[in-house]
């Protein structure tokens, strides 16, 4: 079946667009005010609390800010490589689920605000990103199934 032209732009620009997220973010990660931003959440999550057992806060900031790249990179790449589209939608996809499971591990997430249930929207943003990395990972084991299609899309 052959996929629109709304669809492929679709797909690029939320592809890039995560893409550009990541690589800021994750420049971001490397400045001592988004390591502090990012100590509560890191802290208080039961599988990441571990690196500061052995890093540093900002450090540990740091490791997570080459991941965000690295994944940023992959994504990149995935237009023409689908080995780097498994690998990116995979990290994407574990990116984006790790950054949501704060909502519930860290305390204070969910609160009352005028008798209206609200969390830190910031968060909420990760949830249609996390759906950009399945499709890539999905769009990327597709490719090995389809021969030799290359190029974007």
């Amino acid at each position: 079946m052959k996929t629109n032209y709304c669809e492929k732009i679709g797909y690029t620009i939320a592809v890039l667009g995560t893409a550009t997220i990541l690589i800021w973010i994750g420049l971001f990660k490397f400045t001592e005010t988004e390591a502090k931003a990012i100590e509560n959440l890191v802290a208080n999550h039961p599988m990441m609390n571990i690196f500061y057992s052995f890093f540093s806060i900002r450090e540990t900031s740091i490791i997570i800010g080459i991941m965000e790249i690295i994944t940023a990179l992959g994504l990149i790449l995935s237009f023409w490589s689908k080995k780097a589209g498994v690998i990116a939608g995979t990290l994407t996809t574990l990116t984006f689920l790790t950054t949501l499971s704060f909502l519930y591990t860290t305390p204070n997430t969910w609160k009352f605000v005028d008798d209206f249930f609200v969390t830190n929207f910031f968060i909420l943003k990760d949830l249609p990103i996390f759906g950009i990395g399945l499709i890539v990972l999905g769009k990327s084991l597709n490719k090995s199934k389809n021969s030799n299609r290359r190029g974007v899309y």
